[in-house]
């Protein structure tokens, strides 16, 4: 199980920047961090620390954001939920409606890696490392999403060779890298790959061709799934399928 103690090579033997210390702590990229840093709201040892570059040492300085302790989570986790339906994608909710952290429940505190909307099921990731979390979220990494998709009307040739060329949606124009039918679906079926992470994208992509998406089911992210994993339950990932993330979001 990947919930191991991750003493990394930089800490506890030399010192280490401060926003990456702060993204190994799950405060985010270390681009979100500099700008914490330069918005004046992290202090080191007491003292309010605005310039990029500095160096801290995790055994012995104290940092603090916005008045808040920070330090290193002992133990890193990771995560895979197979999420149901009818639960949302966020850490609380002021209408008291299910969220996916209803179905998690850990002692650390961990996150989503980016979000399926509330009738969306399958694949969803969480962890409480904030870079890597960051890294397969970022538009630029290009990484594999898979879904199993059923729509209300047969999937024309046609149809497939637009999601397949790309289809215009308002935010910019939106494609699938890989389009099959499944067998024995009455072409009401198909696994549709992407590698963007717009918000909606499957359900754009077809209701703007004039399907509606009866079930959207992500089955894989990154290659991690949710093989013999029932609805509404999670396990710990693999250290070979954490090694794996790491690898393709281009951390070592």
């Amino acid at each position: 199980m990947a919930r191991v103690e991750r003493k990394s090579p930089d800490v506890h033997k030399k010192t280490i920047r401060l926003n990456k210390f702060l993204a190994m702590a799950g405060k985010g990229s270390r681009r979100k961090n500099d700008e914490l840093i330069l918005s004046g709201v992290v202090k080191v040892n007491g003292k309010i620390v605005t310039e990029l570059g500095v160096q801290v040492n995790p055994d012995r300085d104290r940092v603090s954001v916005q008045g808040q302790p920070v330090t290193l989570a002992q133990k890193s986790v990771y995560i895979v939920l197979n999420k149901p339906k009818d639960c949302i994608t966020t850490m609380s909710d002021e209408r008291g409606r299910t969220t996916v952290m209803d179905y998690v429940k850990q002692k650390e505190r961990i996150y989503p890696v980016g979000r399926l909307d509330r009738n969306t099921t399958g694949v969803l990731l969480f962890t409480n490392e904030g870079e890597l979390a960051h890294a397969l979220m970022h538009p630029t990494t290009g990484l594999e999403k898979v879904y199993h998709v059923r729509v209300d009307k047969e999937l024309t040739e046609l149809s497939l060779q637009k999601l397949r060329r790309g289809v215009r949606l308002d935010d910019g124009k939106a494609k699938a890298e890989r389009v099959e039918i499944l067998p024995r679906s009455r072409r009401l079926e198909a696994i549709v790959t992407v590698v963007e992470g717009r918000n909606r994208i499957i359900r754009r992509m077809f209701e703007e061709l004039g399907y509606d998406v009866k079930r959207l089911d992500r089955i894989s992210f990154c290659g991690v799934t949710t093989e013999r994993l029932a609805r509404g339950r999670w396990r710990y990932l693999t250290i070979a399928e954490v090694k794996a993330l790491r690898a393709l979001a281009g951390m070592t």
